[in-house]
C-alpha cells in the first residue's frame, strides 16, 4: 500500500495504575522511568544491580513504592505476565529484538531505545508544565533536532501556560456545577462560553484566577450571558491584571499558539 505521508499518530496515552515494564538499567532506563512517573503507572525495571546508573539507582530508592526493582537478566516469557507495555533500554540490539518479538506475540505495546524500526511508539522530546504537555516527534529521525525544536517552542512560553490551563480547568468544573448536563443545548451552551473566555483573556490573566475571581466570573459572565474583561473581574475581586507582557513574548510561533490551544481545547471538551 502506498504511503500517504508515513507519520505516526500523536495520542496522550492513559497509563494510571497499568502496569510498565522497563528492561535495563543505564540513563535511557532513567530517562524512560522519569517519563513514565508522571503517568502514574506502576513501574516494574528488571535489571542487575551493577548494571544501574547513578540516576536509575536514585530513582529506584527515591520512588520505592511505584518502582519494583528485579535484581536480574530479563528472563523471557514469564516477565510479561500482566505487563501493558515494555520498553527496552539496553545496550544489546538482539536482546532488544527478542523482547519485541515476545511482545508482539502478545500484543504488548513496546519501545526498543535507539531502534526505531522495532518501536510500536516513540518518546520524541517533551514539554510539560502542569496539565499542559508537548510533544515534538520525529518519528525516530532526528531526537537531536526534535530537542532543538522543543527549545525554540519552549523560550517562547511565558511560564504562565500550565497555570493557565489548571485554572480553566477549575473554572470548567464550577461552572458544571451549575449547569450540570452531558451534550445538548446547556453542554454547547457550556462550550462557547468557556471557548470565548479562553479566546478573550490572556494567558497571565487565566493564570491569576482565585476561587473570589472564578465566582465572580461565573455570576457576572455567565448567569448574564456575556464574557466580562479580566480587569472587570480580577481587579473587584482583589487580585490584579497583568499589565505588561515581556517584548520577548509579544511575538509567539504559530506552533506554540497551536500547542496551547490544543491543550485548552483538550480541557475544555473532556468530559
Amino acid at each position: 500500500m502506498a504511503s500517504t505521508g508515513g507519520g505516526s499518530l500523536l495520542i496522550a496515552w492513559q497509563l494510571k495504575d497499568k502496569t510498565v515494564l522497563i528492561v535495563g538499567g543505564g540513563e535511557i532506563a532513567a530517562q524512560r522511568i522519569d517519563s513514565v512517573l508522571t503517568t502514574d503507572a506502576c513501574i516494574l525495571l528488571v535489571c542487575p544491580s551493577e548494571g544501574l546508573s547513578t540516576r536509575t539507582a536514585q530513582l529506584v530508592s527515591i520512588h520505592s513504592t511505584r518502582i519494583t526493582h528485579f535484581d536480574r537478566l530479563f528472563s523471557g516469557r514469564g516477565e510479561l505476565t500482566n505487563v501493558d507495555m515494555v520498553l527496552t533500554a539496553l545496550d544489546d540490539n538482539e536482546r532488544s529484538r527478542d523482547i519485541c518479538e515476545l511482545c508482539r506475540e502478545r500484543k504488548i505495546p513496546v519501545n526498543a531505545a535507539d531502534i526505531p524500526d522495532l518501536c510500536d511508539f516513540y518518546f520524541g522530546a517533551q514539554i510539560r508544565d502542569g496539565p499542559l504537555q508537548v510533544m515534538i516527534s520525529t518519528n525516530g529521525n532526528g531526537p537531536k533536532l526534535a530537542a532543538l525544536v522543543k527549545d525554540k517552542i519552549k523560550s517562547s512560553f511565558t511560564g504562565k501556560e500550565g497555570e493557565a490551563i489548571t485554572k480553566v480547568g477549575r473554572l470548567r468544573s464550577q461552572l458544571k456545577e451549575r449547569a450540570p448536563g452531558v451534550g445538548g443545548a446547556v453542554g454547547k451552551k457550556r462550550m462557547r462560553w468557556m471557548s470565548s473566555i479562553c479566546e478573550k483573556w490572556s494567558m497571565d490573566d487565566l493564570a491569576m484566577l482565585d476561587e473570589p475571581a472564578m465566582s465572580k466570573l461565573l455570576e457576572e459572565g455567565w448567569e448574564k450571558n456575556r464574557v466580562p474583561s479580566p480587569k472587570e473581574i480580577l481587579e473587584t475581586s482583589g487580585t490584579t491584571t497583568s499589565m505588561a507582557i515581556a517584548p520577548s513574548h509579544i511575538v509567539i510561533s504559530g506552533v506554540v499558539v497551536g500547542a496551547i490551544c490544543m491543550a485548552l481545547t483538550l480541557v475544555l471538551k473532556r468530559r
